[in-house]
């Protein structure tokens, strides 16, 4: 049996029809930059978040550095960043002009550790960039703690965890701002690059909007000197059509993260989901010290599987002049040699679930 990584395909012959005329209405309209579909999809998101503004962009690396830029972070400043995660999220705090500071992330979790993170705070610190890794809320109320007692600004990376929650907040309205890509294999994917920006600050939302539409609220009045990032109409069509059955996607994708739970051999090690936590999967990421003769044997019977993220940030060539070791990161560089993600995605079957279980089983 072959199994996909994911299956885009599956996921519109579900929802095809809608998807079919959303696509139609935006070129028969012939509206392909901004207009109501976009103010329309923007207001449903905030909506569904349960927050005040959501601002479109052109993918969710730009969201970071426009709520980075918006904030007031830049040169000489600090931000701290997860040692784990993809470059995105680093890569925009250098975009700014200020520096990424990598911390470790808790071993069961995968993600942010809050007292790590409290001690690498230097009088340079601006922000913190928490990143809901692999669809897990990271600690957010720890993390909002050590934000306050230090004076510092909470950025949400929520790239990878669409209606993940703690209790009944949703990931992305915990900070002062948050961040969304909206990248085709996301729980909500566009058909091309497409992010967002959120908030509950009505003037930091306006800041955003200006400096992703050439400094502009309105056409030729520029207030400041902004860029070009706009999320186009046709993508906002789309996400517009899919948003209502996110939850029921969610929903599914847990069903698969049970299934795995019971065809899994106990012994192997998962991501540990704390009380009151909604992991949404975007990723079902497991350990194994026997990960090569693993991919090997998931290549032979056909099955996907991909490595997020094959080396922690900190020791990527980008990053090498920070001199950073092993030594400095003790949980990513031992997980990167281990951690790998098997298939999940809502139309997965439980068959499948199975078939992947009883190879993993092997390589516990």
């Amino acid at each position: 049996m072959s199994i996909p990584f994911v299956d885009l395909k599956a996921q519109y012959a579900s929802i095809k029809s809608d998807i079919d005329l959303a696509i139609a209405g935006v070129i028969n309209n012939t509206s392909f930059i901004g207009g109501p579909i976009v103010t329309e999809f923007e207001e449903a998101f905030a909506d569904y978040l349960g927050i005040d503004h959501c601002v479109g962009c052109a993918n969710g690396t730009d969201a970071i550095e426009i709520a980075l830029q918006a904030l007031g972070v830049g040169a000489g400043d600090e931000v701290i960043v997860p040692a784990n995660s993809w470059i995105s999220t680093a890569e925009a705090v250098n975009a700014v002009g200020a520096e990424p500071v990598f911390v470790d992330y808790l071993e069961n979790e995968y993600t942010l550790d809050p007292a790590l993170t409290e001690l690498a705070i230097t009088n340079k610190t601006k922000a913190i960039i928490p990143v809901h890794l692999y669809g897990l809320p990271a600690r957010m109320p720890e993390l909002l703690k050590v934000a306050q007692t230090h004076q510092l600004k909470i950025v949400e990376d929520c790239a990878q965890a669409h209606g993940a929650r703690i209790a009944d907040q949703k990931v992305g309205t915990f900070g002062d701002i948050a961040t969304f890509s909206f990248y085709p294999g996301k729980n909500l994917g566009a058909y091309g690059d497409a992010g967002g920006i959120v908030t509950s600050d009505r003037l930091l939302a306006q800041r955003c909007r200006m400096i992703g539409n050439h400094g502009q609220l309105s056409k030729h009045d520029h207030r400041i000197l902004g860029r070009n990032s706009r999320l186009d109409t046709l993508q906002a069509a789309i996400l517009k059509a899919k948003l209502p059955f996110l939850e029921q996607w969610v929903r599914q994708r847990n069903q698969v993260a049970q299934w795995y739970g019971q065809y899994l051999n106990k012994s192997v090690t998962r991501q540990i989901t704390p009380d009151g936590y909604r992991h949404v999967y975007h990723l079902y990421v497991i350990r194994t010290a026997k990960r090569a003769h693993l991919m090997n044997a998931l290549d032979k019977s056909n099955i996907g599987y991909s490595v997020h993220y094959p080396t922690p940030l900190p020791f990527i060539e980008a990053y090498a002049y920070q001199n950073k070791s092993e030594e400095d990161f003790p949980v990513a560089s031992k997980l990167a040699d281990e951690i790998i993600s098997l298939p999940i995605f809502p139309e997965m079957t439980e068959k499948q679930v199975q078939t992947v279980a009883e190879i993993v089983n092997k390589f516990k």
